[in-house]
């Protein structure tokens, strides 16, 4: 069956996922650590609603960089001051960034 004849086609499989990513509200900073190297930390996920493994996939492939996450805490961290560029992104994605 082609999309043109699916009267299901566009809607996404969950469609709460949106409303789940409105609404967090995300905050993100830039801190220096050792060496005076530049992190940018991404803080305000909701652990349960958002699979942070792939979304920190995604950002530190698109900014190329390297980071890690933290699900316990809601966290995830770029290497480098990356705060513009992932603010734009996680935007993009439908997230609310104070």
């Amino acid at each position: 069956m082609s999309d043109d004849d699916d009267p299901f086609a566009g809607i996404p499989d969950d469609p709460t996922a949106d409303l789940d990513r409105a609404d967090q509200t995300l905050s993100i900073r830039v801190e220096r650590r050792t060496y005076d190297k530049p992190v940018t930390v991404i803080e305000g996920f909701d652990p349960d609603a958002t699979d942070l493994a792939d979304l920190a996939s995604e950002l530190k492939s698109a900014v190329g960089a390297g980071g890690t996450v933290d699900a316990d805490a809601g966290v995830i961290e770029v290497q480098g001051d990356h705060a513009d560029r992932v603010r734009d992104l996680l935007a993009d994605r439908g997230f609310e960034v104070a």
